[in-house]
């Protein structure tokens, strides 16, 4: 199993990062040999959010060839044409490779402030996934239902950004994936390493029933939060305090299968998660990102099995 990281994006009680911060952040995943630098996408949250790729355009110079991931993008806000054009352009001046990953949104808010009605978003979002991965793959676009594109391309013919799909596991949306994606995203604070197995099993169903190979199916774990610290009291104050409301998830749901706690308890819980067949873990550090970085790399990872 790799790790990668997530941009710190949101204020999370230490206000929002500057360009420099970003950079330098992107700069010691590299250097500290973190395999994916990714991106989450709000227009509106319950805390003031940095642009998601606009964020992964800034440090993209930073990143040698470490991949570059949305985690996720959403094309039924952005319009799939608009995303489309932004990665295209983004894995244009990236050093290594670019990964589209997709999802429908969850925030009502999001969708209310540009005129799209949330009940819509599954079946608008299936219909951009793939709209989305034909212009990537500089192929002329068909119109549907939603969206009448008139034909047009992006790139030239042969692009490899691979476009890959949010799921929390349900089946008919994990046989959406299988479908239309190049790989699947999993959710950390909507999952755990047993409900992981089970969905990723029931994906490598329907990928076969799709006649498509499960092994060359990529999969990761977005928005792993994560915070290194022998102090239990803090560790259960940043889940009780923090977490847990800016979520709207129970404390107790989120404190045994998140890295939160002890370099012990980090690295249980990540090699639970390799057992269950993740192939990357997204690590989001919830306070002093490049100390938790350093934190990661020399007490947690050697602990890692998988």
């Amino acid at each position: 199993m790799e790790l990668g990281v997530h941009l710190p994006l949101a204020d999370l009680g230490q206000g929002l990062p500057s360009g420099r911060d970003l950079r330098r952040y992107a700069a010691l995943a590299a250097e500290l040999g973190f395999t994916t630098v990714a991106a989450n996408d709000h227009l509106v949250w319950r805390t003031p959010w940095l642009d998601g790729p606009t964020a992964l355009a800034a440090v993209c110079g930073s990143t040698g060839r470490l991949r570059l991931m949305t985690s996720v993008a959403l094309p039924v806000i952005r319009h799939p044409v608009v995303l489309a054009q932004g990665l295209a352009s983004l894995a244009a001046l990236a050093e290594g490779p670019v990964v589209a990953g997709l999802g429908p949104g969850s925030s009502r808010t999001d969708h209310r402030v540009v005129g799209m009605p949330f009940e819509d978003r599954w079946a608008r979002f299936d219909e951009a996934v793939r709209l989305v991965r034909t212009l990537l793959a500089g192929e002329a676009a068909p119109d549907g239902r939603f969206y009448q594109v008139g034909g047009v391309r992006l790139t030239r013919k042969g692009s490899t950004v691979p476009v890959w799909s949010a799921s929390w596991g349900s089946p008919a949306r994990l046989r959406a994936v299988a479908r239309d994606a190049d790989g699947w995203l999993a959710s950390a604070y909507n999952s755990d390493p047993a409900r992981f197995r089970v969905a990723r099993a029931e994906l490598e169903r329907h990928l076969r029933a799709a006649g498509r190979d499960p092994a060359v199916f990529g999969n990761a774990l977005a928005t792993t939060w994560l915070h290194v610290t022998d102090d239990r009291v803090a560790a259960r104050r940043l889940v009780e305090e923090l977490l847990a409301p800016l979520l709207g998830r129970e404390p107790e749901s989120l404190a045994a299968h998140l890295p939160i706690g002890s370099p012990e308890h980090c690295a249980r819980v990540l090699s639970d998660y390799a057992a269950a067949g993740v192939d990357t873990v997204l690590l989001w550090p919830l306070r002093d990102p490049l100390q938790q970085l350093d934190l990661v790399a020399d007490r947690v990872r050697p602990l890692v099995v998988g």
